[in-house]
């Protein structure tokens, strides 16, 4: 059998935007020991899948994986291709979505998202053993984290600006004529202080994906489910993707299709230390299923798909 697509992966196009970095505990992730990278690597993917593998690969940790800035940040393909070609790749065996719990100043919790990436194809018993590990060890990577938090947040030395000298004009005083008074320019008030960030968050869906357009009174009406989300340790961003990530086609209802998303994907709650019981293990790590972003136990998932997912049901 004769292969006519054995070329190595393509080099991912230049762009006249630099790929962003993610928020602090977000962002690419990759596996330890993986081999150096290879010209062979990616060969057996499809042509898309293989460019867009190839464009990831070469990202450095930490660099935002959202569909919109990699859509964003190179110039072939656009949001929606980008979304199955990751989609794809997770069925590949290259990533997984994680939602992890990372620890913040003050002995505050959050949810983050993460991607991790393997270069190399891994099964799902891989998978399994890996974020298991993760899990039980989240040592190193909360390190790394810290370093990365602390690196963001440190002032830049601001840079000096030489001034040009400007020339002596002698100057001969002249009478002044009364001026005009200046109009008083009103000061802008804020009148929204009552928004809450689930409002809001709500109300910035549909400038990230059309499909999920609101409007004023359906994010009232939202507000609540979304606000019980941000009880359980969830900012924007982690509501933000959960609720736009593996979006149809299509949305006929963005009001009933949130609703539902709001009620179906709300994380756990998060236990205080004092309140658990002795030997409890805290869950720090769920997989979300490429497919539709449900989250589940890494064992649960099947080429990063959950149940529903790889199992549809007849039609």
């Amino acid at each position: 059998m004769v292969v006519s697509d054995l070329s190595s992966a393509p080099c991912a196009s230049a762009s006249s935007r630099a790929h962003p970095k993610a928020r602090p505990g977000y962002g690419k992730r990759s596996v330890p020991a993986q081999r150096p990278p290879h010209k062979g690597d990616f060969v057996l993917l499809p042509e898309r899948e293989r460019h867009i593998a190839g464009y990831v690969d070469a990202l450095p940790e930490g660099a935002a994986m959202d569909i919109k800035s990699l859509a964003r940040s190179q110039p072939l393909y656009g949001q929606m291709a980008v979304g199955s070609a990751l989609r794809a790749l997770g069925v590949a065996g290259h990533l997984r979505h994680v939602r992890c719990l990372s620890s913040e100043n003050g002995g505050q919790v959050r949810w983050v998202t993460r991607t991790f990436w393997s270069r190399t194809a891994r099964d799902n018993e891989w998978w399994n053993a890996f974020l298991t590990a993760e899990e039980r060890d989240p040592a190193p990577q909360e390190a790394a984290e810290a370093a990365e938090a602390a690196a963001t947040s440190a002032p830049e030395a601001p840079a000096s600006v030489p001034v040009p000298a400007q020339p002596l004009v002698a100057t001969v005083p002249q009478q002044r004529t009364a001026e005009p008074e200046p109009v008083p320019v009103p000061e802008l008030k804020v009148t929204d202080g009552r928004l809450s960030p689930a409002f809001l968050a709500l109300a910035h869906l549909g400038r990230t994906d059309s499909r999920l357009a609101l409007s004023a009174a359906d994010c009232a009406a939202l507000e609540q489910m979304a606000a019980e989300w941000f009880a359980r340790g969830v900012d924007t961003d982690y509501l933000t993707h959960a609720l736009t990530a593996g979006l149809p086609a299509s949305i006929d209802s963005p009001f009933g299709f949130l609703r539902r998303r709001l009620r179906d994907k709300l994380p756990p709650r998060l236990l205080a230390s004092t309140s658990a019981a002795p030997g409890t293990p805290v869950r720090r790590l769920m997989v979300e299923c490429t497919e539709c972003g449900a989250p589940g136990r890494p064992e649960a998932f099947r080429d990063g798909l959950c149940r529903p997912c790889r199992e549809p049901d007849p039609a």
